[in-house]
């Protein structure tokens, strides 16, 4: 026999299952406006660099990795203040490697920038940044991959300020401090030699 108040929890269970169901659309369609609204940004962002060649945002990297093997020799101490400024690497092209440890095609891409850097050492400044990832698994990450550059972790104005979209993105900045080319999505060793082309050119 069912009874009033068996009758009264039926309902309010049935007002909190469609309101726990509203509450999961109205999130899901947040996210999907986030998504679409960072990725037009993303692509404005690529636009500008394609036709403009935007200087890069000067922002303050915090170093987690201080691997200063393939660095110009010059720039070098500039790490052992635990922080730098994009506009310290002034004076050389710079390679800028958005990744995270949880990242499948940063962990393939990863050989790819190893060697470029090691062939270009002295040469070409590479720098990893690391996005939202704790920094024990970012230097598990380093470590397993034996990167010999710099690597930095991102702050969310970093991010924002560089349109990214997802993991891995890489910018190439030339010696003035302008974005020459973006790789959006993994990197080959032909797209970064692409890059690379792009950002020596002044």
């Amino acid at each position: 026999m069912i009874t009033g108040k068996s009758r009264s929890r039926g309902r309010l269970l049935g007002v909190s299952v469609r309101l726990s169901a509203s509450l999961l659309v109205l999130i899901l369609f947040a996210v999907l406006v986030y998504r679409i609204v960072d990725g037009v940004s993303g692509a404005r962002f690529t636009r500008a660099v394609a036709h403009h060649s935007p200087v890069a945002p000067n922002v303050k990297l915090s170093v987690i990795w201080a691997q200063t093997g393939t660095w110009p020799q010059r720039l070098r101490a500039s790490v052992d203040r635990g922080s730098l400024w994009l506009s310290d690497l002034r004076g050389y092209p710079v390679v800028l490697n958005f990744w995270a440890s949880w990242c499948s095609p940063c962990q393939r891409e990863a050989a790819v920038l190893v060697s470029a850097a090691k062939a270009r050492r002295g040469r070409v400044v590479f720098v990893g940044v690391d996005v939202n990832d704790p920094t024990g698994d970012a230097r598990r990450f380093l470590r397993a991959h034996d990167v010999p550059y710099v690597a930095v972790h991102s702050a969310q104005s970093i991010t924002d300020r560089f349109g990214l979209i997802g993991l891995p993105e890489t910018f190439y900045v030339d010696s003035r401090g302008r974005i020459r080319e973006v790789t959006r999505g993994e990197l080959s060793a032909a797209k970064l030699d692409r890059g690379l082309a792009r950002a020596a050119q002044n």
